[in-house]
């Protein structure tokens, strides 16, 4: 497999409207995969609420748990 370096090496190399093309390519495909990884995550969670596995929750109970679980993550 090639090196992180070498693969800049070989993009810079294309001319520059090719170059633009790569990354956007690049940033789309990055989109994509994020999509799917958060839909396997809302799937999973879907999963674990039917299964009895998580409790229901007011969106406002939801929203201060999270702020919470963040400003102890940013403390740490």
């Amino acid at each position: 497999m090639p090196t992180l370096d070498q693969v800049l090496d070989i993009a810079l190399q294309l001319p520059l409207e090719q170059q633009t093309m790569l990354i956007e390519i690049i940033r789309h495909r990055q989109i994509e995969a994020r999509r799917a990884e958060i839909a396997a995550h809302a799937q999973q969670a879907i999963t674990a609420f039917h299964q009895g596995q998580l409790t229901p929750q007011s969106a406002e109970t939801a929203i201060t748990e999270l702020r919470q679980f963040l400003s102890d993550e940013t403390e740490a």
